[in-house]
């Protein structure tokens, strides 16, 4: 996996007015924490985080403090303005060797496949998928091959398998579906109401 350096700043203020500040000049508070980490909070660069946040790859980040305190993390949560989608905050799990981590990779989904071109239409229902591994083991991304996947078929969680890789999402969780064009399916519908027979109402006989 890539690792990319990210300079921050120790923050040692944290009323409104000491976050107010960060904001106006473009800095975004993060905290670095993990299970043999004492947590330290910090602040970034806005325009050096959001490559790292708005990405469809994990990094590692070599984050490096007031030019002395070195480690390696990952992001875990980030949160956002709800207007303006700016980041506000965000928290990094650091890495030590040896200790399981928990977070976010994207999937990767190749090949083209057999029910797309037989006119299905492909469904990407879980982009992410959270996963349990040593720092050493992070993937950039998880391939899935697609190319065998047929109309109407699906791949959940339980048909995936890395090597050092635990998957945390529910194992019936669909990942991926080719399912039929609207048209089709529409149509299909329509002929089973042509072909329901047709019943008729049969009254009590007039008397004469």
């Amino acid at each position: 996996m890539e690792k990319v350096e990210l300079l921050g700043n120790v923050r040692t203020e944290f009323t409104k007015s000491a976050r107010s500040t960060l904001r106006k000049n473009s800095r975004v508070p993060g905290v670095l924490y993990g299970k043999s980490i004492q947590p330290v909070c910090f602040d970034v660069d806005e325009k050096k985080i959001k490559p790292l946040v708005f990405t469809s790859e994990a990094h590692i980040i070599s984050l490096k403090l007031d030019n002395q305190y070195q480690q390696d993390c990952v992001i875990k949560d980030v949160q956002f303005d709800p207007v303006t989608d700016r980041i506000v905050h965000f928290d990094a799990i650091g890495l030590v060797k040896g200790e399981k981590i928990e977070l976010e990779v994207p999937v990767q989904l190749i090949g083209t496949p057999v029910g797309v071109r037989d006119g299905g239409q492909l469904q990407g229902l879980l982009h992410k998928l959270n996963i349990s591994c040593d720092p050493t083991d992070i993937p950039e991304s998880l391939p899935i091959d697609i190319s065998e996947l047929k109309m109407g078929s699906s791949i959940h969680v339980a048909d995936l398998n890395y090597d050092n890789i635990v998957i945390l999402n529910g194992s019936e969780q669909v990942v991926v579906t080719v399912s039929p064009p609207r048209g089709a399916k529409e149509a299909t519908e329509t002929d089973d109401v042509k072909t329901q027979p047709e019943v008729i109402a049969k009254g009590k006989e007039k008397e004469v």
